[in-house]
């Protein structure tokens, strides 16, 4: 049993270094934050130890990392700092509807280190009353819930949806799948949520697949969907860089431009 707890936590030591590294706080701070003694905190660097998944469950929330990702994959700076900015734009969004009266359409958010959660109780009125709220500049009356994206299945050269980005989603029905080919979905799942692009429909089966060819298509049942709803609006701190059309289109103009200039 040990042994198994030992393989899932894998990453946990590491990445409690890394964050505490990326933060500037000591061993004894990152101590103080969720109850621990000190020299639990280096026994959890060292591997020597592991940390209650109660614990876990607080250091994911209080730095907003998912826990899958806290477990089970090395975390990099860059990420690190993405969850910081995505701290700062909620701040901003939260400030900027206390300034200007809420104008706007107020929508739940739903985190990445929320997802499991929010599948036991999508259908609960008052975990839904509970999350996080953003004022969405949309003049659109339909019910619309935010989604941080998990991941970078949805980026490709480095366009798309990126780690961390926030997509809001508008409700759809099963029955209007025929509608939706070609569309970016988020699929609230029995077992988890998927942002992806809905590539066909094979009989109660929906074929997903990711932007990034490198990830394997996905094939769910429709009885496992327990919600649908439509991307209709991205909210990102990435600034994308030019994509590779327009690089090639750039590319011609300029060469075009040096012929003029040599025939000149």
């Amino acid at each position: 049993m040990a042994q198994k707890i030992s393989k899932t936590f894998s990453r946990i030591g590491e990445n409690i270094k890394k964050i505490r590294e990326a933060k500037k706080i000591s061993q004894a701070e990152f101590a103080g934050l969720f109850q621990l003694a000190r020299p639990s905190v280096g026994a959890y660097e060292e591997g020597r130890s592991e940390p209650k998944i109660e614990t876990v469950i607080q250091i994911a929330n209080h730095f907003s990392i998912s826990i899958d990702v806290l477990l089970t994959r090395k975390l990099t700076l860059a990420e690190i700092y993405s969850f910081d900015r995505l701290n700062k734009k909620l701040d901003a969004v939260h400030k900027t509807k206390k300034e200007v009266g809420g104008s706007g359409r107020e929508s739940a958010l739903v985190r990445a280190n929320q997802y499991y959660e929010y599948i036991v109780n999508h259908d609960k009125k008052d975990f839904i009353a509970n999350l996080s709220k953003l004022v969405l500049p949309t003049s659109n009356k339909t019910t619309l819930r935010v989604f941080e994206v998990h991941g970078s299945e949805m980026e490709y050269h480095q366009q798309g949806l990126h780690h961390g980005d926030l997509v809001a989603g508008q409700p759809m029905k099963l029955t209007d799948l025929k509608d939706l080919q070609g569309q970016i979905l988020i699929i609230v799942h029995q077992e988890h949520i998927y942002i992806r692009r809905l590539d066909s429909i094979k009989g109660q089966q929906l074929q997903l697949k990711a932007d990034d060819p490198n990830h394997p298509q996905l094939l769910i049942d429709r009885e496992d969907i327990l919600e649908l709803w439509k991307a209709v609006a991205v909210y990102s701190t990435y600034l994308n860089p030019p994509s590779l059309w327009e690089e090639r289109l750039l590319r011609v103009e300029e060469q075009l431009k040096n012929l003029e200039d040599h025939k000149l």
